[in-house]
């Protein structure tokens, strides 16, 4: 059992990273926990060009390596463990993990959202080479490119939309022979002259060398395969929190995101919340940031509270 500290944070994407700078500034003993490298799913994108202080961009593993570096020089520890449940005890929380135990006065989760995934070859080859589940972080990347979108829900027609502020053709593949976006999506997605729908396709296979250069379809009405050539592929076919664990322990909403108050307050008190895993936090990095600033400083408040 490592015992001792006064804040635990789970997970170190860009909320939990950023929660613990504030949290080591506060002179809070403070554990970070993640599975893998820090950082989280925005290490699979190319660039980053839209997180305020760097006019010419960054690459992800680099800003998050800032994150950490800040941490732990405001004082919080890094261990690598993937928690398994959370357990309340006499004087706070017992944070399990495969590698060890970990008590705190008080614990942020912080474990951001998983992008869905095709499944086929070359998807992960080709991640951050022109395969992308982003299409705000990478969309100005493929100016005068062609380009194309899974999906067929609200956030993959927003995709499409954005993309042909930039790129010369967006091609809109779709499972099925109707989109299930909002009405009004539909209509601006149908009238954009730059936007081909592809019906009742699938892909099948990404194909590429260094880069993506096409991709296979399957129409699944006519039983035929096909081949596109693309730049860029954007895959938009949802996300899932990584909520298994806290499940019968916190209130999730419908998608299975933490429900939390404006002061990241969860459910449970003394368990707080930041970052794509809620229900409140757009997908972008800078609003991750501060929401886990706002989950760090309401943890402080909520330790002077109880002192």
């Amino acid at each position: 059992m490592s015992g001792g500290y006064e804040i635990v944070i789970i997970g170190a994407g860009p909320a939990g990273l950023a929660a613990a700078i504030y949290a080591g500034r506060a002179r809070r003993r403070t554990l970070v926990l993640e599975k893998g490298l820090p950082g989280g799913q925005i290490l699979l994108t190319d660039w980053i060009e839209n997180y305020p202080g760097f006019p010419e961009g960054i690459a992800p593993f680099d800003l998050m390596e800032k994150f950490r570096k800040q941490a732990e020089k405001f004082g919080a520890e890094f261990k690598m463990d993937e928690v398994r449940k959370i357990i309340q005890v006499d004087k706070g929380w017992k944070v399990v993990g495969h590698q060890g135990e970990y008590e705190a006065r008080a614990v942020i989760i912080a474990t951001g959202s998983i992008y869905r995934k095709l499944g086929v070859n070359g998807e992960a080859e080709l991640t951050g080479k022109g395969v992308s589940y982003c299409a705000t972080c990478d969309g100005a990347f493929f100016k005068d490119k062609i380009v194309a979108v899974v999906g067929g829900g609200d956030n993959a027609l927003e995709e499409a939309l954005f993309l042909t502020k930039f790129a010369r053709k967006v091609y809109l593949i779709h499972r099925r022979d109707k989109l299930r976006g909002v009405r009004i999506l539909q209509e601006r997605v149908f009238t954009n002259p730059k936007i081909e729908v592809v019906w009742n396709s699938v892909v099948t296979e990404i194909i590429g060398q260094d880069r993506l250069e096409k991709v296979k379809l399957f129409n699944r009405v006519t039983q035929k395969e096909s081949e596109l050539s693309l730049d860029g592929l954007f895959i938009s076919i949802g996300m899932d929190p990584n909520t298994a664990f806290l499940r019968g322990l916190l209130e999730l909403n419908e998608y299975g995101e933490i429900k939390v108050s404006s002061q990241m307050e969860t459910s449970r008190s003394g368990i707080f919340a930041a970052g794509d895993v809620t229900n409140v936090c757009p997908k972008q990095v800078a609003t991750a940031s501060g929401s886990g600033v706002a989950a760090a400083l309401a943890v402080e408040e909520y330790l002077s509270r109880q002192e």
